[in-house]
């Protein structure tokens, strides 16, 4: 993580060089870099906006009124708000004061505390109480969080020990006492008081509060012809989501045929949804086509009986939807769940 280190006084100065040392030691999680108030044209304020956007995290050696009073202006959100910490220029205490969990401020301020000895301040409900916080947990396992109000909401219902249900397509389980293990989103229990469901699929209303986290779980295989814009390509595999209702923040990864490896819709279309495309040779393919169905056109065009079947089962899961034909594209998406 990036990080600014602003300090206002010729203790906080020592302290932000210390910091800033110890970050640079080999295998140290964070790349420091300190600021003074009084080597600042104008001060430290005149840098706020620029370092907002361009810091993960940012660390105020002062009062904490004086780093309240410069980040208001700019607080936004949990998801995109970076990391803020203050520390007492004689060093006593590190606190995190915005974005603990999703910014990372309760993990810098421990980290602080552990090379200046200061006591870390953590005030987040869930750390105080043992719990491991929904968006922690989804952090750590790149899980799309679908509804922030919603992860809230379950989060104090953790809190005050409530019975959870937890869904999950995917190995892992949320920290948490008071859980129960659902094997599906049918029939819940009555004494479970909320759910939290790890899911690529559609989740129909439940008659408890819900939360969805997003795994990264769904490989989608592309065919085309040759010069399908980007615009159909995109089209196609989004209709091929909702007909499966599947949500495109679980997509993983796409894959292709080496033929089609400088495809520019196909490109394009990998590039809007900003994930890894891999491709694949006419060999792979050949490997295991014959457990798709076959196309004599697709043969002899590019030498192989089918696309985006096999593409799909090559990078891994099972197939969920088989091949999807849209007017010249085919797209097929294979479904990764628990141990692999």
């Amino acid at each position: 993580m990036k990080i600014a280190c602003f300090s206002f006084t010729e203790e906080g100065r020592k302290l932000g060089n210390q910091i800033v040392d110890s970050s640079m030691e080999a295998g140290e999680p964070y790349s420091i870099h300190s600021f003074e108030n009084s080597r600042v044209q104008g001060g430290i304020k005149t840098l706020m906006e620029a370092t907002w956007k361009e810091y993960d995290g940012i660390i105020f050696i002062s009062a904490t009124g004086i780093a309240v009073r410069m980040i208001a202006p700019y607080v936004k959100d949990k998801k995109s708000d970076p990391a803020v910490v203050v520390v007492d220029d004689l060093g006593n205490f590190s606190i995190s004061l915005l974005s603990g969990h999703l910014g990372g401020a309760n993990a810098l301020a421990q980290w602080i505390a552990g090379k200046i000895k200061s006591i870390p301040v953590i005030t987040t409900a869930s750390d105080n109480r043992g719990i491991e916080a929904i968006d922690l947990f989804a952090k750590s396992n790149d899980y799309y969080m679908e509804d922030m109000e919603s992860v809230k909401n379950i989060t104090a219902m953790m809190i005050h020990g409530k019975k959870i249900g937890f869904y999950s397509e995917m190995d892992g389980v949320i920290d948490y006492e008071n859980l129960v293990i659902l094997e599906n989103l049918e029939n819940i229990n009555t004494e479970i008081e909320g759910v939290i469901a790890v899911t690529a699929s559609k989740v129909n209303g439940l008659s408890v509060p819900y939360t969805i986290l997003r795994p990264k779980n769904l490989n989608i295989g592309i065919g085309c012809r040759k010069g399908i814009e980007g615009e159909r390509i995109i089209a196609a595999i989004q209709n091929t989501l909702q007909i499966n209702e599947l949500s495109e923040h679980s997509i993983k990864s796409f894959g292709t045929v080496e033929v089609k490896k400088d495809e520019a819709g196909i490109l394009s279309a990998v590039a809007h949804f900003n994930k890894p495309l891999r491709i694949f040779t006419i060999d792979e393919i050949r490997e295991v086509e014959n457990q798709f169905d076959q196309s004599q056109f697709v043969k002899d065009t590019i030498g192989v009986y089918s696309v985006s079947e096999p593409c799909a089962y090559l990078l891994g899961g099972e197939i969920r939807s088989k091949k999807s034909k849209h007017g010249g594209i085919t797209i097929s998406i294979a479904k990764e769940n628990r141990n692999g």
